[in-house]
């Protein structure tokens, strides 16, 4: 088995992709709030700032900032999935996920990215606002209620 070992840099700036195990399933926004009690009950022991999040059916991208003296973003995104699944119905589980006390929810594994400086933030924020449109979801970003597009972009 492979052995992952994730940078850890402390009040780090992390992109990160979280997809379900069930790729083409819509549970993350058919369950929207859920996962937003499940993040809000997170960043209330473990704090950290959304820069940017975007939902889709099947996974979901975000721009963190983490705390100063802090860096452990992984303990975040396994309280977000555990708390979410705590909230719903097994889903199908292999042996593997039964021995692991898993409901086979979640990939096990996620993706991440140290945002290395000013553009490369700028970029990632752009990803994750956009991947709606780049899904054939919506035509305009403004149109995909599952983003924090809409809290960064509120009129006058």
């Amino acid at each position: 088995m492979s052995n992952y070992i994730r940078p850890r840099h402390e009040g780090a700036r992390v992109f990160l992709t979280i997809n379900l195990a069930q790729r083409g399933s819509s549970t993350l926004v058919e369950r929207i709030e859920t996962l937003r009690q499940a993040v809000r009950k997170t960043m209330a022991a473990r704090p950290f700032r959304v820069e940017a999040w975007v939902v889709l059916p099947d996974h979901m991208h975000c721009v963190w900032t983490l705390p100063k003296g802090d860096a452990d973003y992984s303990q975040r995104v396994q309280a977000i999935k555990a708390q979410f699944s705590r909230q719903l119905p097994k889903g199908p589980r292999r042996p593997s996920h039964i021995a692991r006390r898993e409901k086979g929810i979640w990939q096990r594994r996620f993706w991440e990215h140290h945002i290395r400086d000013a553009a490369d933030f700028e970029n990632h924020i752009a990803y994750c606002w956009h991947n709606p449109v780049k899904h054939g979801l919506v035509d305009d970003v403004r149109d995909w209620p599952y983003s924090s597009w809409h809290r960064d972009h509120r009129g006058p």
